[in-house]
């Protein structure tokens, strides 16, 4: 008979998520994340007890904030530029989009400075952080953590990431090394 799985045990380790660069870093190699997979490979694998998603708030996706969060990640919401748009600027970004030959205008949720203020804040409550973007903006962030010995990894979503990162390559982890084990499949329907 098989024993019940023992649940994780606690090692204090906190992730900071850049949810659009880990995502637009992924898509542009084809796959998509199993976010509840990446939760459970956060935990198992570098003992993260609190996962911050940080994403760019629209309207339209409060079912996938729901799903992240049901999945464990702790999601913080920015306000996204696209909420602030006088309907003419937003007919105009779109027919630029239809011209440019784009489905959608893009939209920025730059969390940049939440995802650094956090792992700030949060620093008493953490054993290691690990910051989860490739975006040469987190460097300031990425150094401080160094020399407070409070860095874990810093994951990037492929092998294109900032060259301001570079110098952090003994702690950088590549997701894009682990698509079979985080890759969302889609399952036909019956």
């Amino acid at each position: 008979m098989q024993q019940p799985a023992k649940p994780p045990r606690k090692s204090g380790n906190y992730a900071f998520i850049d949810n659009q660069n880990l995502n637009l870093g992924i898509q542009r190699l084809g796959w998509k994340m199993n976010w509840r997979r990446f939760r459970e490979f956060l935990q198992q694998e570098y003992g993260i007890d609190k996962a911050f998603m940080f994403i760019g708030y629209m309207p339209d996706y409060e079912d996938l904030y729901k799903q992240m969060h049901d999945h464990g990640f702790l999601v913080v919401l920015k306000p996204t530029l696209e909420m602030f748009k006088t309907e003419a600027k937003v007919e105009k970004e779109k027919q630029k989009a239809l011209e440019t030959g784009n489905d959608k205008p893009a939209v920025k949720g730059n969390v940049d400075a939440e995802l650094v203020l956090y792992a700030i804040k949060e620093m008493p409550r953490y054993k290691k952080a690990i910051i989860v973007s490739g975006d040469g903006d987190f460097y300031s962030i990425a150094e401080y953590l160094k020399e407070k010995n409070k860095l874990l990894h810093i994951m990037v979503p492929n092998r294109q990431y900032s060259t301001l990162l570079k110098q952090f390559d003994d702690y950088v982890v590549r997701l894009d090394q682990f698509r079979r084990q985080l890759s969302y499949i889609q399952r036909p329907k019956k």
